[in-house]
């Protein structure tokens, strides 16, 4: 079983910042992607940020420039940096990873989410 919990979630003002960790634990043999996925109140969820083992990334338009992702393969970890924090960036986020074991081949799992509230 994998699991993949959060943290760093927290209340910031607006144009503060917060750093969000998913560390990925259990028996894995490797992960493909990694991200990040946001769904506020009575929204979908929605992509964030999201990183290949390479380190390709991809971003929502809506954090280009204010959110940075990344990750630590040795650690199993994803990180993602949260700068200029608008209101409406305020959600529970959701760390996801695409986790690749031999005889399952690969598997989406979730974190339970952390939540991020900005002030205005």
């Amino acid at each position: 079983q994998v699991q993949l919990v959060e943290s760093g979630g927290g209340l910031v003002q607006a144009g503060g910042s917060l750093r969000l960790s998913c560390a990925a634990s259990g028996i894995i043999f490797s992960i493909n992607a990694m991200g990040w996925y946001r769904q506020a109140p009575g929204k979908q969820r929605e992509l964030v940020a999201a990183i290949t083992s390479g380190g390709s990334t991809v971003y929502a338009d809506s954090v280009k420039g204010r959110f940075t992702i990344s990750r630590d393969n040795a650690k199993n970890t994803v990180y993602l940096q949260m700068n200029s924090l608008k209101p409406e960036d305020t959600a529970v986020y959701y760390c996801n990873a695409d986790v690749f074991n031999l005889g399952k081949g690969g598997m989406d799992y979730w974190g339970k989410g952390t939540l991020v509230t900005v002030s205005s």
